[in-house]
């Protein structure tokens, strides 16, 4: 269920960022923002994914921390935190790349393959 897997990352949240003070303020997001258009990012995305990478992500998590400046501390820290425990949500109830693979309780048969000199041609 969505909104238990959210309350359980609210709950996980709450703990790592207590109060407002500890939560990352807008300057945070700008940086990573700006980071995510650098040269290196996008070489590493065009190796990984074979495209450049997007920061409409990034992009959108600026503008709302912006948005939300004129809110008092706590109720932006609140407001974050719901924010973020959405977000770890859907992260934790979506495909990933682990789904790819299944996981083996023991080796493979005839694993590790024995390498024999006829395998060699000798």
């Amino acid at each position: 269920n969505f909104e238990e897997v959210v309350r359980q990352e609210e709950a996980r949240l709450k703990r790592e960022y207590p109060s407002f003070a500890e939560m990352p303020k807008c300057w945070n997001h700008m940086d990573t923002l700006l980071s995510c258009y650098s040269l290196r990012e996008n070489v590493k995305a065009i190796y990984r994914y074979g495209h450049q990478t997007s920061c409409s992500e990034k992009a959108a998590e600026f503008k709302w921390c912006i948005s939300n400046v004129w809110h008092p501390d706590e109720e932006r820290h609140d407001m974050w935190i719901r924010r973020r425990a959405e977000w770890w949500a859907r992260r934790r109830m979506g495909k990933s790349s682990e789904d790819v693979w299944e996981a083996r309780s023991e080796p493979p048969p005839n694993f590790p393959v024995l390498i024999t000199d006829e395998m060699l041609g000798k």
